[in-house]
């Protein structure tokens, strides 16, 4: 009788049986491979016509370098880098040297994965649960991908963090900015502390960080060390125009760093407080008629509509009225620049939208956010986030800005001479 001796694998109950996965990683690795060959012998070639005095070819294909395994997105790819050596005698500093772009030496994880990590932590996931969450699209075994990996993004965010504080911006030119100080809920001891938020739009229309940093309840102390610090680093010329909320902190520092910049009111933020000091009943018809306010054409029709919002609503909603028309003139700065632009300048939402990741993953590590953690975390969001923030509208407008081209209800002068004419 003959004895089976036979192993037969069981599938352990956490593994996915997944063939096509296994056909994609297959072929991947096969390709890579092939790509690393032709990388090394593209190299070789283009040093062809450099030999040694005994006639040999000086730079030559020299083996490959150990099996490792690299993380990409489709799981764990084990490869060899292929090795290149200079034959030529003389110093080491002073041979030719073979450096993949394709694959590093010293990497471990595909780019894309590198930036996915963050992202993730970013977005709610505990560095505790990585490999759970991703053991589905990279294996069960995920190396380079431990918790100490993960924590260790916070040293790399620090050093990327200084080097863009530190950078000089006598060459930028911001023709708007927005600025927002967001509270986090955070552990950001020792006091009630905010995110203190300014972003700009540069004149070819595209939104970009200015800075931010630490503030104390928005005072007018914490607000003037971040635009003189801008300022400072080379930031000479004034925006045209500034957008925020009600914080007097912020306004007081501005005319005191960029007197000649313009004030506008964050709509959205007005519409919050005005309806606050409404019994909820009346607050959809109130907000209707405010609407008849900020989305009107002209400013006469808009000044019209205040008018008779505080002619409607005086009498017994002092308060909300006063709350409203004080700030007459700065809620309708917006018609003094293009039309294009309006929706942009009506609100502060640029910033409002990042940070409600930022309180999302506050809330997943229920609070516990150092102060530096957090100053971290905003950075590489917004980072994050400014890659998909879109563009002004009407861009090709922002020269005549720059050049002080007047408008009027968001036409420039000389188009309304054209249509009179």
């Amino acid at each position: 009788m003959t004895k089976n001796t036979d192993i037969i694998a069981l599938r352990q109950p956490e593994s996915v049986d997944d063939p096509l996965t296994e056909i994609a990683r297959d072929g991947a690795r096969r390709m890579l491979a092939a790509a690393l060959r032709a990388e090394a012998d593209a190299f070789v070639a283009q040093h062809a016509e450099e030999v040694l005095p005994d006639g040999r070819q000086r730079i030559v294909r020299h083996g490959y370098g150990p099996e490792r395994s690299i993380q990409t997105g489709i799981g764990a790819l084990d490869v060899r880098r292929p090795k290149v050596r200079d034959r030529a005698a003389g110093p080491a500093d002073e041979k030719v040297r073979f450096s993949s772009a394709i694959l590093p030496k010293w990497a471990r994880r595909s780019r894309s994965l590198d930036a996915l990590l963050p992202v993730l932590y970013l977005r709610g996931i505990s560095t505790g649960d990585f490999r759970e969450a991703l053991s589905a699209i990279l294996g069960a075994e995920a190396p380079n991908l431990s918790p100490g990996v993960i924590s260790r993004l916070t040293g790399e965010w620090q050093q990327e963090h200084d080097r863009w504080q530190r950078r000089d911006l006598s060459a930028r030119r911001y023709v708007y900015i927005w600025a927002d100080g967001v509270y986090l809920q955070a552990r950001m001891e020792p006091q009630a502390e905010c995110m203190l938020v300014i972003l700009g739009a540069t004149p070819e229309g595209k939104k970009e960080l200015v800075g931010f940093q630490i503030g104390v309840r928005e005072s007018a102390q914490s607000w003037r060390e971040l635009p003189v610090d801008i300022k400072a680093r080379g930031l000479a010329v004034p925006p045209e125009i500034a957008v925020g909320d009600g914080a007097m902190g912020f306004w007081k520092a501005l005319d005191e760093v960029f007197p000649g910049t313009r004030h506008q009111r964050c709509w959205v933020h007005k519409i919050a407080n005005v309806l606050n000091k409404f019994p909820k009943s009346m607050q959809p018809t109130v907000k209707a008629d405010l609407r008849e306010i900020w989305q009107a054409e002209t400013r006469a029709k808009a000044k019209a509509a205040m008018d008779i919002f505080a002619e409607k609503y005086g009498i017994k909603y002092e308060k909300a009225v006063n709350c409203l028309t004080k700030d007459r003139d700065a809620l309708l700065a917006f018609y003094d620049f293009p039309a294009d632009h309006w929706d942009h300048l009506r609100t502060g939402n640029p910033i409002e939208s990042v940070f409600a990741t930022v309180r999302h993953r506050t809330v997943r590590t229920k609070g516990a956010l150092s102060q530096t953690t957090a100053k971290l975390m905003v950075f590489k969001l917004v980072q994050t986030a400014a890659k998909t923030w879109r563009r002004l509208k009407g861009a090709n407008q922002l020269p005549l800005v720059i050049e002080g081209v007047t408008f009027t209800d968001g036409v420039a002068e000389n188009d309304t001479e054209n249509r009179a004419a």
